[in-house]
């Protein structure tokens, strides 16, 4: 298999490294200045065992490679990019007739639940993802991904439902030779629903930092019980996020990568490269969506989505949020 990795970001980018380490067939898209680097010193690749080169093809889109029937897309751009990554990735020939989506399976290795439900509609195989892949992509050309002695756990199922059948077991197979811990897992949906729940706190790590003490610590608690009050109002089955971060911690841990900025979570990323794009509005965003079509309030979600969209819009910076800011999401 040929794996083509759509967003090769600290995710995608950590994924295609090890797949290539591993001796796998890969593909880089990526865009913009990240796009210039790859393609004219390769990808930096750093992990606890130390930083390396590595030639990778790349291109910047679908027009940049023929696709083959034994190609796998996975794709790992941020939510807000999915739907033109779908379009311009699903219409695009396979050889031997067809289209990418009628004939090759589609990975969704993001955050949030909301991009298989759209990759659905235009791929006819979608696999999901629950990605647990700490990892920094804070420059162009640079990816380090810290965790050791695997890089992530990577769980994979089907989808909408079951365990992927023949296709997900070749795919797990191969990552888990390629430095990740990758179980297949029927139940890979209610691990994106805690890992959502999880990721509720993204918002206030973006625009506060490090949330270390009081008051941020009892604001991650207060965002994540209203985020599983919603869940359980609108009858979303999910696994524990504390069980999720145990199973996590006993396969792997933590490393410091020689030469490396210990960044934050993805949405603290974004904005520390100043993308102008957040995913907030489908982590945050998902909970205020289903507490509006289920009746319960969400004021906490509401209010970290608004602002962390206002502080990627206007271009500030990470953790700058004032006194004044944080008073205000305090007493709500």
């Amino acid at each position: 298999m040929r794996y083509i990795i759509i967003g090769a970001g600290a995710v995608g980018g950590t994924i295609g490294a090890r797949l290539h380490e591993g001796g796998h067939d890969v593909v880089l898209v990526a865009r913009g200045a990240h796009l210039a680097a790859l393609r004219e010193g390769g990808l930096r690749f750093g992990t606890p065992e130390g930083t390396r080169t590595l030639r990778i093809p790349v291109v910047g889109g679908p027009e940049g490679v023929d696709l083959r029937p034994d190609d796998v897309l996975l794709l790992a751009v941020k939510t807000q990019d999915t739907a033109a990554a779908l379009a311009a990735w699903a219409p695009r020939p396979v050889a031997g007739g067809g289209t990418a989506g009628e004939r090759l399976p589609l990975v969704c290795a993001q955050n949030g639940v909301e991009n298989e439900r759209l990759a659905l509609r235009v791929f006819r195989e979608v696999l999901a993802m629950c990605v647990w892949l700490p990892s920094n992509h804070l420059e162009p050309g640079r990816i380090t991904a810290g965790g050791t002695p695997v890089s992530g756990v990577l769980r994979l199922g089907g989808y909408p439902a079951g365990d992927g059948g023949e296709r997900a077991a070749p795919i797990a197979a191969d990552l888990a030779g390629s430095a990740f811990s990758a179980p297949v897992d029927a139940d890979v949906m209610r691990w994106k629903y805690a890992k959502l729940l999880g990721n509720l706190g993204n918002a206030l790590d973006a625009v506060a930092g490090r949330i270390d003490g009081e008051p941020l610590s009892g604001l991650q608690r207060r965002v994540t019980a209203e985020g599983a009050a919603v869940l359980a109002a609108a009858g979303i089955p999910h696994h524990d996020p504390l069980d999720q971060v145990r199973l996590a911690g006993e396969v792997l841990r933590q490393a410091p990568v020689a030469g490396a900025e210990r960044g934050g979570s993805s949405s603290w990323q974004s904005l520390a490269r100043g993308t102008g794009s957040i995913e907030t509005d489908h982590l945050n965003g998902e909970i205020v969506l289903l507490g509006r079509l289920h009746g319960v309030p969400a004021p906490l979600n509401e209010a970290l989505q608004r602002l962390a969209d206002g502080f990627s819009r206007t271009g500030r910076a990470p953790g700058s949020l004032t006194d004044e800011e944080l008073a205000a999401l305090t007493a709500l």
